[in-house]
């Protein structure tokens, strides 16, 4: 077993207590802005701006600092035709009768269905792998530990980083998405987490009236 290394911490850099709280209290209004978005424009977005919300992504903690995430970022025409196709084909047996009643009460007033046009219309796509296992530096196995915790995290980084930068998303997850890993040729240690569509809104586009719980409805103080 390896000696560990360490080195200096690096931190942000002291604050005043006011503009700490000012500073927690413009990202929480700005991040309450973020909505998910099903109405796309196909306006073109950069590349550079994607790899950096990646990369962003790509820092978030994870256990045992493993990483256990792979990002594929997809822009091609045909490949997203062929995504919206096989994940309609599971949209629609899921909204057929694979799902229970209760599931699709709870969705019924953001107004979901089958058909996902946003899978072309939009100019990225972003599948979130999680790895099983992978491998060390010096080419050795590893089991993975904490992956849907440390994929969960590095997820959010991604959604925020794209909301920072203008941009909306949704999360996709038709079940199962196990044709992910044959549309985008992945190996079998890694299993599809989310379907990240990201783009521009569409002119005009609307989204469902919801609320998100008050404070004292989602945190306690001991």
């Amino acid at each position: 077993m390896s000696k560990p290394e360490f080195e200096p911490l690096r931190p942000p850099g002291a604050l005043p207590e006011a503009e700490m709280i000012a500073r927690a209290r413009a990202f929480r209004d700005h991040l309450r802005g973020r909505r998910t978005v099903r109405d796309f424009s196909d306006r073109a977005v950069p590349r550079a701006l994607i790899e950096a919300a990646i990369e962003a992504a790509g820092s978030a903690p994870s256990g045992a600092n493993l990483q256990p995430w792979h990002f594929v970022a997809i822009a091609d025409p045909a490949i997203k035709r062929e995504i919206r196709r096989a994940a309609e084909e599971e949209e629609r047996a899921f909204y057929g009768g694979r799902a229970p009643q209760e599931w699709l009460e709870a969705l019924a007033p953001l107004g979901t269905d089958e058909h996902k046009p946003f899978l072309e219309t939009a100019p990225w796509l972003i599948a979130i792998f999680a790895e099983r296992n992978g491998r060390l530096p010096d080419g050795r196995p590893v089991k993975h530990y904490y992956v849907p915790e440390s994929v969960g995290i590095a997820t959010g980084f991604l959604i925020a980083a794209l909301h920072e930068a203008g941009l909306v998303t949704l999360t996709h997850t038709p079940s199962p998405m196990g044709f992910l890993n044959r549309i985008l040729k992945r190996p079998e240690n890694e299993k599809p987490y989310i379907l990240l569509v990201a783009g521009h809104p569409a002119e005009g586009a609307m989204v469902p009236r919801i609320g998100k719980k008050r404070l004292d409805e989602i945190a306690s103080w001991l």
